[in-house]
């Protein structure tokens, strides 16, 4: 990347490098938001950072969804108004958050944390397969809702996870294709998510 200018302090270059290195942020709106935390009141750009720095500290892994939370278990998995029986799979964090912005659903989620994508060198063991198939060993899950994303990665995870559940005789069931192909959960609307919930079909 161009440095702001030939003669552009290292510190402020070091800023917009890093945050050149977010998902979404270019070049130039790297440097705009590095001349912004500049310009703002000292006390805003120290309290960013220290949200970012106890994020970091703070935020661990749930050890029985594999959601990203500050207890574990989550919130979601410790409330006893969840049903243990039913399972959404989804493939980041974020898609937690928009299904539950629908509020119909009322089990509980597992979050791989990607899909499947031998290009990109993401295969079973990159992903939270071995905790899903742990939680299934007691009988108590009764049916597992594949909410992958409508794309060639997310169908090919769905798929794949569908051919492991056979032999445990645990029902899969897939959203309604309510969801456009090729979009991520994440950006789908609360009633196009909760139809695709209350829609799901059998998974083959």
């Amino acid at each position: 990347m161009a440095e702001i200018e030939t003669r552009s302090p290292s510190a402020i270059q070091n800023l917009v490098d890093q945050l050149n290195r977010l998902p979404g942020i270019g070049p130039k709106s790297a440097q705009r938001l590095a001349y912004f935390l500049m310009r703002c009141p000292r006390e805003h750009a120290e309290e960013l950072a220290r949200a970012i720095v106890d994020v970091r500290a703070r935020v661990v892994t749930c050890a029985v969804c594999q959601n990203v939370s500050d207890r574990d278990p989550c919130p979601i998995c410790a409330s006893p108004q969840r049903d243990p029986s039913l399972v959404c799979v989804v493939e980041d964090p974020l898609d937690v958050a928009a299904i539950e912005r629908a509020h119909v659903f009322k089990g509980r989620y597992h979050v791989l944390h990607g899909a499947l994508s031998p290009l990109d060198g993401v295969g079973p063991e990159q992903l939270r397969i071995r905790e899903l198939l742990a939680r299934l060993r007691d009988g108590e899950v009764r049916e597992v809702i594949m909410a992958t994303n409508p794309t060639l990665e997310g169908d090919a995870t769905a798929m794949y996870l569908e051919r492991l559940l056979q032999p445990l005789g645990v029902t899969a069931t897939r959203l309604a294709r309510g969801l456009p192909a090729g979009a991520d959960l994440e950006y789908a609307d609360e009633v196009t998510l909760a139809r695709a919930l209350e829609g799901r079909r059998p998974a083959s």
